[in-house]
């Protein structure tokens, strides 16, 4: 039986990975800010069989209560398995100094605290597994989500970093970089190549965990994708305006 801590349990993407291991028997402990969708999501748990299902409502987005999240979990589980965070937003392209701040406050700084308490937590015990999800946009800094891909590049080498750190412990950290996916947080752009749902994620997560990966880009197509967009000249790069 996993014990599967979600730290952003409402997002589409989270709710989807917390379905599949429901699924499974696992004992989940989920976290949002959102009182009466975070008891949907519970309920949905508990209907699909997860043996234990707790849950705690705190904007992650205020660090000062980090640390009492991880400790209610242990409380209500024992050592986690399995930590995902899944908190972030989009923002704006053109995020001005404001929203910028608030972005960033979001998409790096609350998962920054909130990995290095999972990681330290695991490095003591010498197990487990932390996944995080990133984006594409964090491989290349592009005009068309300046602000977003500046906070999910610097996710990604937090968790390069954290990979690198935690592995002699025995301690597993998966990065995940989804391209464009189809939830509620990009409703109001227009569509793009390579589009997937939240449930097609999930499982390229699960998977992902499952053979021991430490970077997934879904679905697969991106790692060329971005493979292209990382070696384009500079001189060529600023020219085009995806």
């Amino acid at each position: 039986m996993k014990r599967v801590v979600v730290l952003g349990a409402t997002s589409a993407i989270a709710q989807h990975v917390t379905r599949i291991y429901a699924e499974r028997g696992a004992a989940l402990f989920l976290v949002a800010r959102n009182r009466s969708r975070l008891a949907a999501v519970a309920d949905d748990a508990r209907a699909r069989g997860a043996t234990q299902v707790e849950s705690a409502v705190i904007d992650l987005d205020d660090s000062s209560a980090h640390e009492g999240v991880f400790e209610a979990a242990e409380i209500a589980l024992g050592p986690a398995d399995i930590v995902l965070v899944a908190h972030g937003v989009l923002g704006s392209r053109d995020a001005g100094p404001g929203e910028a701040q608030a972005i960033l406050r979001t998409d790096l700084e609350g998962p920054t605290s909130l990995l290095l308490r999972a990681a330290r937590r695991m490095e003591a015990r010498r197990s487990g597994t932390i996944v995080a999800i990133s984006s594409v946009s964090g491989d290349r800094g592009r005009a068309a989500n300046p602000v977003y891909g500046a906070a999910k590049a610097g996710l990604t080498a937090l968790l390069s970093a954290l990979r690198q750190r935690l592995s002699p412990a025995g301690v597993s950290v998966l990065t995940v970089k989804p391209g464009f996916v189809d939830t509620p947080m990009t409703a109001s752009l227009p569509p793009m190549a390579f589009a997937v749902g939240p449930d097609r994620v999930a499982k390229d997560i699960v998977r992902a965990l499952e053979r021991g990966a430490d970077v997934v880009y879904t679905p697969p197509i991106w790692r060329l994708v971005m493979l292209v967009v990382r070696l384009l000249p500079e001189r060529l790069f600023k020219k085009l305006s995806f």
